[in-house]
């Protein structure tokens, strides 16, 4: 078994991040290999930055000392690759989490009907009711909520389920330790009391918004299928939706208004074919209940008194807005000359996974058909048609007749 030093040492090193880490991991099969190599060693496993190779031949294991004794002192549980326990949910995505730092109940994943809730921040109160209401109906027919721990849809995932008992999973995108939102601290609290708070972070690491879209392949990794309850035409929330195409899971959303704005993509999932149209938790688990006998029940349930409702709900009710994430917005520039719409490179990619990125770089001015993509980029067609319907609903791809595609937009590369 390998030293767990060594894992956090590995999962900490700078510049290798996503499937590189995967593939040196591979490459030398364990991480204490991985630390004892050289520079020679490492640069013949191809495709590794300056700053991978700079940061692996940094062998001091100090700062993997704080880590373990921080986990310590906070009582936060450590989960590696190796242990018995890591889900095999998890281990089978393209990029499964070198560590999970975990505090609560330790879940048999594999074993749950796990189903991720996913939606805006900035959600309305149409979407705050359907997600509570739904995940509290989700649990307590048996299923597991895995959601996140913003404000908006993830709040409401959790507060519902919450609202029934629970248990519910939460996963961050900082440390858990750092509380984000401040107001979240109770949410915190009973998470871990019911369910789990789970992070590929370690304590200390503050919440940023380039982690969202990394941290979104872990929910929809640990779930057998992922609702988006409300989404606006280019959002995290599509990222989690591609990420499950990808994966292989179930895909549910829920419909609002044809004029509503934090509606758009989910509708338009639902149009493409790309996610099946729920109204109720049963509309969801009908679709599993085959796979989880004796696990989930369909039919009504009977609801919490209104007295037991008040009590549970007494603490968690929902926070004016007041700590808002700040959303970089994509600003397109109409050029003079033409109609085309122009967009900065820099302010759009880390809106897109991989696959979409790449798809689109391979886009170069005329039409092409799925089967010209999936020769230029050498991705496999399932996931370069899952790419193109997702860019296709956040705008950067139009469909042309006889099944052939187009970029919607140009691309400033500077």
């Amino acid at each position: 078994m390998s030293n767990l030093k060594h894992w956090i040492w590995l999962s900490l090193r700078k510049g290798l991040a996503g499937q590189n880490a995967v593939r040196v991991l591979e490459h030398f099969g364990t991480p204490e290999l991985v630390h004892a190599a050289d520079e020679e060693a490492y640069r013949m496993v191809g495709g590794l930055s300056g700053t991978a190779i700079r940061s692996l031949m940094s062998k001091s294991l100090d700062l993997a000392d704080e880590v373990l004794g921080d986990c310590e002192r906070l009582g936060i549980q450590l989960l590696t690759r190796q242990d018995a326990v890591y889900p095999e949910r998890l281990l089978s995505i393209a990029q499964p989490p070198m560590v999970l730092y975990w505090k609560g109940k330790q879940i048999a994943f594999d074993n749950e009907a796990a189903i991720g809730m996913v939606g805006a921040r900035e959600a309305t109160p149409y979407g705050v009711q359907a997600a509570s209401r739904l995940s509290a109906d989700l649990t307590r027919k048996g299923a597991l909520v895995v959601t996140g721990m913003a404000q908006g849809i993830d709040a409401a995932c959790v507060r519902g389920a919450l609202k029934v008992g629970g248990p519910v999973v939460s996963v961050l995108v900082g440390g858990i330790d750092r509380v984000y939102p401040r107001h979240h601290k109770d949410l915190y609290e009973d998470v871990a009391a019911v369910g789990a708070l789970i992070s590929e972070y370690p304590p200390g690491t503050e919440h940023r918004g380039d982690h969202f879209p990394v941290r979104n392949r872990i929910i929809s990794g640990l779930s057998v299928g992922v609702i988006a309850v409300e989404s606006a035409r280019a959002s995290g929330t599509l990222l989690t939706v591609n990420h499950a195409l990808d994966q292989n899971r179930e895909v549910f959303a829920v419909p609002g208004p044809i004029d509503a704005p934090q509606s758009e993509g989910t509708n338009r999932l639902i149009q493409a074919g790309c996610a099946k149209l729920i109204l109720e938790a049963d509309d969801v688990l009908c679709e599993l209940v085959n796979r989880f006998p004796g696990k989930l029940r369909l039919g009504p349930s009977a609801s919490l008194s209104p007295g037991t409702e008040a009590q549970r709900l007494e603490g968690t009710a929902v926070v004016p807005e007041h700590e808002k994430l700040g959303k970089a917005k994509e600003k397109a520039v109409q050029e003079n000359k033409d109609d085309e719409v122009y967009l900065r490179w820099a302010d759009c990619k880390d809106k897109l996974t991989d696959d979409q990125r790449t798809v689109l770089l391979s886009m170069d001015g005329g039409t092409v058909q799925a089967d010209d993509l999936v020769e230029r980029t050498q991705i496999p067609a399932r996931r370069v048609l899952s790419a193109l319907t997702v860019l296709q609903i956040q705008g950067y791809v139009a469909e042309e007749s006889g099944k052939r595609f187009r970029a919607a937009v140009k691309l400033k590369m500077e």
